[in-house]
């Protein structure tokens, strides 16, 4: 492990102006997605020394005015000389693009802030940042405005301590939409920071607050900690086997750490990390565990003749069939990990995929040989998957009409609209037949259709696809959308590019959203990844004076307001509020909800989502103790609307 860490280990490669005039090219979107990323890219630099072995806590905290600060224990930046660009190494590292210690393998043996833009990056898109640095025994400190430094690194005082703090505040003429952190977000991310780095603790402050709140982030049983967690969310009755198999390995300089646990559902989660970045498209490291799994499992059931027997002859289980109900944490450490895209999301070293494919039909087939009892408790679901998923496909063949595939043909109840293009075409999914009466009445049926939806929808949370593709309820929007669902889901099928669920702005109202949206995130997660789930805004109250335009508000204060710019006139208004959609006439809902020009929507993201399925899981379980834990910790919040 190397210690020396000074200036010459610092190399440039240069540039910055470019991050200001397109930052989405670097921090993914100027949106509250890449105001986040901001956070993350300066934590990243902290996780790398503690990957190195050199920092033990992190604090990130939320201060007043939009204003972030992480700190760390780390060696701290070097301060000194650079030896060919005659500036110090710190402002280097923080007004340079590619200039960094994580190009030197002497300083760095791995990385997440592959890319060397990080922290530069976070300073070019701050009003204003400031670096203090422990080290040596001083205190050195360094201020930039959008960037650019505003004097020469300056030593401030003396310390025995060791570390780098960085304070910034975001530039709001280029996060337009907003400069304020939202403390679940970043939560997410540095769990799954602390569970990667079992190591670790990390102190997460939001000192926004009267009093401030403190979370302390340490799991000193890191991924197998992570999957237990993972599952604890699940509305799942059981797991196995008790403790998730464990694998971990190193080859080449390439470290392997697997952890996996069924649990008696039938999705997979699947979570997957290269030097703590979450490669959420998965790449060759994936590959090779997907590949391994398939391999020892089969190869397994091809020993066991008892089992054989169950599944037709010639048949062998899939992917599918043996990751069904698997919940897994991969976590891989790479020296010179090749991404794909900015966005480091995918893997793309092929040596990895042979890496982890040998090591884990290695370890998986001891493991199942020391443990034969949880070999056959997995085998036996993952045939009870391929039974379900062969009795499926002769179905399929049976009857053309009912497949996945296909379309359905168009449900009776759906008006649809005239134009063919789904990028011109919307549907709404519209809370009973009345509110879908007057929404078909009051629609452009040259581009919105309207699906109304009545009784009471299925619970998805723990029935099969096939159940969910014969549901009475489900069928008509699966139908309507005609893309199919689940793995057969295919994005280019799809016939409308905006689907906006308009349901009544109460508790029933409420419920319809909430399970849609789970409906959604559980079978077609690439309609909302990809931003073409929408929720209608419809309003609460008409206020009119007369025969005046009438004014249509959305809360209760709006409603005052209304109220109050009236003045003398005040009582004389005529205030209604709408209990449903059905209340409105089809010119009244197209005026307020469904006028393109006028109307309110929300667009639904993956947070949203998750926060559905959360709830959904949560109240509708059958488990009493989450959801009375959930009412109680919630208690303060009337509405449960995401």
């Amino acid at each position: 492990m190397a210690s020396s860490y000074s200036a010459g280990n610092i190399q440039v490669l240069k540039g910055l102006e470019a991050v200001r005039k397109r930052p989405g090219m670097y921090i993914g979107s100027t949106g509250p997605r890449g105001l986040h990323h901001l956070v993350y890219e300066v934590v990243d630099n902290s996780i790398d020394e503690a990957m190195a072995g050199f920092c033990k806590t992190i604090t990130v905290a939320l201060e007043r005015d939009d204003i972030v600060r992480v700190e760390d224990d780390g060696r701290g930046i070097p301060v000194d000389i650079h030896p060919t660009e005659k500036v110090s190494a710190l402002e280097l590292v923080l007004t340079r693009l590619h200039a960094g210690g994580k190009f030197d393998k002497g300083s760095y043996k791995v990385s997440g802030g592959l890319h060397g833009v990080g922290v530069s990056c976070v300073n070019a898109l701050s009003v204003w940042m400031e670096a203090t640095v422990k080290r040596d025994g001083h205190v050195y400190r360094q201020k930039y405005e959008v960037g650019i430094p505003k004097s020469p690194v300056e030593q401030i005082g003396d310390s025995t301590e060791h570390g780098t703090t960085i304070r910034w505040k975001a530039d709001g003429s280029i996060f337009t939409e907003t400069t304020t952190y939202d403390y679940d977000v970043l939560k997410k991310r540095l769990r799954e920071l602390a569970f990667l780095n079992s190591g670790i603790t990390i102190i997460f402050r939001d000192e926004r607050l009267e009093t401030p709140k403190e979370e302390v982030l340490k799991y000193e049983g890191g991924i197998v900690h992570y999957v237990k967690e993972i599952n604890s969310q699940s509305n799942s009755k059981f797991f196995f086997p008790d403790e998730p198999i464990y694998i971990t390995g190193e080859k080449d300089d390439v470290i392997t750490e697997l952890a996996f646990q069924y649990n008696d559902g039938y999705s997979e989660n699947i979570n997957t990390y290269v030097n703590d970045i979450n490669t959420r498209d998965g790449g060759t490291h994936l590959e090779g565990f997907k590949s391994a799994l398939t391999y020892v499992l089969n190869k397994s059931l091809d020993a066991n003749e008892k089992l054989k027997k169950k599944l037709d002859k010639d048949e062998k289980l899939t992917g599918d069939d043996v990751r069904a109900g698997i919940v897994v944490v991969l976590s891989m450490k790479v020296p010179e990990p090749e991404f794909e895209g900015q966005t480091k999301e995918k893997l793309g070293n092929t040596e990895v995929r042979t890496i982890v494919d040998s090591l884990v039909k290695e370890k998986l087939t001891i493991f199942f040989e020391l443990n034969p009892a949880i070999l056959e408790k997995v085998l036996e679901k993952a045939i009870g998957e391929a039974t379900a998923r062969i009795a499926a496909r002769k179905a399929k063949d049976a009857s053309r009409k009912k497949t996945l595939s296909d379309s359905f043909g168009l449900p009776e109840k759906l008006a649809d609209c005239s134009l063919k293009d789904p990028e011109l075409c919307e549907v709404y999914i519209v809370e009973g037949d009345s509110a879908g009466g007057s929404a078909k009445k009051g629609r452009d049926s040259k581009t919105q259709a309207i699906l109304p939806l009545w009784g009471k929808m299925l619970n998805v949370e723990k029935v099969k696809p096939e159940k969910v593709m014969n549901n009475d309820k489900l069928e008509p929007v699966i139908a309507s959308l005609g893309a199919g669902f689940g793995k057969d889901f295919n994005i280019e099928k799809l016939r409308y590019h905006k689907i906006i669920i308009m349901a009544d702005a109460d508790v029933d109202g409420s419920h319809i959203r909430t399970l849609l949206l789970t409906f959604f995130f559980r079978y077609m997660p690439e309609l909302i990844e990809k931003g073409y789930v929408y929720l209608a805004m419809p309003p609460l109250f008409k206020v009119q004076l007369g025969k005046n335009k009438p004014v249509y508000v959305y809360t209760e204060e709006e409603r005052e307001a209304a109220l109050a710019a009236l003045g003398e006139n005040r009582d004389k208004a005529n205030v209604q509020r709408y209990k449903g959609l059905g209340e409105m006439s089809g010119e009244q809902l197209w005026e307020t909800t469904m006028d393109p020009a006028n109307r309110k929507m929300k667009v639904v993201t993956v947070p949203d989502a998750e926060a559905a399925d959360k709830i959904f899981s949560v109240c509708m379980g059958e488990e009493v103790e989450p959801r009375r834990k959930f009412i109680e910790e919630n208690a303060t919040y009337a509405n449960l609307d995401v």
